[in-house]
């Protein structure tokens, strides 16, 4: 069946969607009060900042290196352009773009993952969760992001599984919007981690 046939049969007209779907705005509200919790961190983060008059971060703890950030911010930035890349796959029907572009999504996020696990294992040799108060905040927070994005992973890496079986087409494609407005916000909320906790203090 071609792509003209496929999208003008009756049961793929009744289908197309109309509006924005119920699950369209569950991710809405759960990407909403997902961001309002990292707004909460980042605020105490800066509230502990400007409360205190010593040096920051605390003495004993060094300005954080930016190598290993900036590098972590490219592989997501750059997974992103996947992401929105398949969303476009999809809609102009090109199966096979959607599946290679979920899996260098796929590919480029677990890359963020393991060298934000490198930079841990360097941190961790100079202080932890219990050592002060910026250490709570700062491995809540990376950590908290860290979570969402391994969410994410799974997300794209069921999607992945679902378009290898064909069940994406030009109107069946919604799963495909929806992850990847939440890749999109996962991305967005690092750029406002990078500024606050890696940026920041080196100005």
């Amino acid at each position: 069946m071609s792509a003209i046939d496929e999208i003008t049969e009756p049961a793929a007209l009744s289908s197309a969607p109309k509006g924005r779907t119920p699950a369209w705005w569950g991710m809405v509200l759960f990407v909403a009060t997902e961001a309002t919790l990292f707004a909460c961190l980042l605020a105490s983060y800066f509230y502990l900042r400007f409360l205190t008059s010593a040096e920051w971060p605390p003495p004993g703890i060094k300005k954080p290196e930016l190598a290993k950030p900036l590098a972590m911010t490219g592989l997501l930035l750059i997974s992103s352009g996947w992401m929105a890349w398949a969303d476009w796959a999809i809609r102009h029907d090109r199966r096979w773009l959607l599946r290679g572009m979920l899996a260098l999504t796929l590919l480029f996020g677990a890359g963020f993952l393991g060298v934000q696990i490198t930079e841990y294992a360097t941190k961790l040799s100079e202080f932890t969760w219990t050592t002060n108060a910026y250490g709570s905040l700062f491995y809540v927070i990376t950590g908290f992001h860290g979570t969402h994005v391994f969410t994410g992973l799974l997300m794209v890496g069921f999607t992945l599984v679902a378009a290898l079986a064909g069940k994406f087409g030009r109107t069946h494609h919604e799963r495909v919007r929806i992850v990847s407005f939440y890749w999109h916000f996962v991305d967005g909320v690092w750029l406002a981690i990078l500024f606050s906790l890696y940026l920041s203090p080196h100005l």
